[in-house]
């Protein structure tokens, strides 16, 4: 594809990776220690959407948020207060000061000292081989990867150009001059952004009201689980209109939505759009190279391109879109970028957990059921509710369960969802587990400290082998024991 170019004879870089998001970062530093020459190109802020207005600011928020609502809830402890007094300027500069203590594990100086080449500006192909950046410096790579990320999706609504929307990337410089949280926010979503946004305004003050266009929210993980976090947002006074279709924009700052009961308009102050995100790939003369279809970036199992010394990671790959996702992807480019022609890893997305950070927590890693059925196996499901664990009642939180799916007739894990306090840490053993192919019976086997709230792997575990008890052997046993007393 690349013949009517001419290959340069000498590279200036073994590699440049263009975006220095969670895959751009982990892609220079994997160069970078196996001493290749890279240059890492960054048009905006070192650390992309994760550190600027992605997890970090949203995780900060989310635990100011969740403070607010443990003052207002502290009476079920025997604690006594009054309503939370919410300094919302206040909030806003906590979360700043977070992006800022964090700031330095991403930052040019960091990397530079590790050896890697940082460039800010913007960088463009003007052929297979050679970038430029703005316009003016020319650099040419043996490879590259592409870690340009992605960008809200606006759905083109009429009258959404005027609507004064906000997304999970301008809300926080927008936020930031605000004296309080919004009163009346409508959030077009309802994924994990759009639910733990939704939480965490409500807590802060705002009268949310989720609009989803499926007929439940969090479509992609399990309907049980989903439930109970829809359940929670309801009870904490966020409104959940599912199956209910956004049409419009009207005058006033109100949206026209279609439901089973038919139209009806829903006025905001603030209307934050979180349909979902899709690959930057515009800008960056990737097109004219024929990198780009139908709107994505081709790549292959290996991240590939069209073009076989060109990868990309992160989100623009458009395969998952988490930050540990796109650490994950980074190793499998620039280790094929480099290796290359000698080896090359296909990438494998079989453990790659996720976690919605709402209360409670909704952590999955492997299958769901929808999705093992989807796939026709045979499998089976192991519940443990967590209204049973002790740590749980004690913190007085006895609510959720882990849910683990099993091949049938074997203890090999396919995949989890836990539901509950802490479910993203509990998660981690048996994301662990399903990466060296430990099955059930190992967790078992595993002394968990007492009381901890990982130790609802290990009762779910004790559920799996107890539906599988031994009947005979436990039946002779019996009558030995009974030869045994005489």
């Amino acid at each position: 594809m690349a013949k009517q170019w001419q290959k340069p004879k000498r590279f200036d870089r073994n590699l440049i990776v263009i975006g220095a998001g969670s895959a751009g970062l982990v892609s220079a530093y994997i160069a970078s220690m196996v001493k290749a020459k890279v240059t890492l190109v960054e048009a905006h802020d070192m650390g992309g959407d994760c550190l600027n207005t992605g997890c970090v600011p949203s995780k900060a928020l989310i635990k100011s948020a969740k403070v607010a609502h443990q003052v207002a809830d502290s009476a079920r402890f025997g604690i006594q207060s009054g309503a939370p007094v919410i300094d919302f300027p206040a909030v806003m500069r906590r979360v700043r000061d977070v992006i800022t203590a964090i700031e330095p594990h991403d930052s040019v100086e960091r990397f530079t000292g590790l050896g890697v080449d940082c460039v800010k500006g913007y960088a463009r192909f003007v052929d297979p081989w050679t970038i430029e950046i703005d316009g003016a410096r020319q650099l040419t790579a043996k490879s590259f990867i592409i870690a340009t990320g992605a960008a809200p999706f606006i759905p083109p609504l009429p009258g959404v150009e005027d609507s004064g929307y906000l997304t999970s990337e301008t809300l926080w410089d927008v936020m930031a001059d605000r004296p309080n949280a919004p009163n009346r926010l409508v959030i077009l979503g309802g994924g994990p952004i759009g639910c733990e946004l939704a939480q965490a305004f409500q807590r802060l003050g705002s009268k949310v009201t989720i609009v989803e266009m499926a007929d439940r929210l969090l479509l992609k993980e399990d309907a049980d689980a989903a439930a109970l976090v829809t359940a929670r947002l309801q009870a904490e006074g966020v409104r959940v209109h599912t199956a209910h279709r956004a049409l419009r924009f009207a005058s006033g700052k109100s949206l026209v939505v279609e439901g089973p009961p038919g139209e009806k308009s829903i006025a905001y102050d603030d209307i934050i759009i979180a349909v979902g995100r899709k690959p930057r790939v515009s800008g960056f003369g990737l097109e004219e190279l024929g990198l780009v279809v139908g709107g994505q970036l081709a790549n292959d199992d290996f991240l590939r391109t069209n073009m076989p010394h060109i990868y990309c990671a992160g989100d623009v790959a458009g395969r998952q879109q988490l930050t540990h996702g796109g650490s994950h992807e980074a190793w499998y480019a620039s280790v094929n970028a480099l290796a290359r022609p000698f080896k090359k890893y296909r990438t494998d997305y079989r453990v790659l957990p996720r976690v919605t950070y709402t209360e409670p927590e909704l952590a999955t890693v492997g299958l769901t059921e929808a999705e093992a059925r989807a796939q026709g196996l045979s499998f089976d499901v192991t519940r443990y509710d967590l209204d049973d664990l002790d740590r749980a009642i004690a913190e007085s939180e006895a609510h959720g369960f882990v849910k683990i799916l099993t091949a049938k007739g074997s203890d090999r894990i396919l995949g989890a969802t836990i539901i509950g306090q802490n479910a993203g840490e509990i998660l981690a053993e048996v994301t662990f587990a399903m990466k060296h192919k430990m099955g059930l019976r190992k967790i078992l086997q595993t002394i968990h400290p007492y009381p901890t709230w990982a130790e609802a792997n290990k009762y779910a575990a004790g559920q799996f082998g107890l539906a599988r008890k031994p009947e005979a052997l436990l039946k002779w046993a019996e009558r030995w024991f009974r030869w045994q007393r005489g």
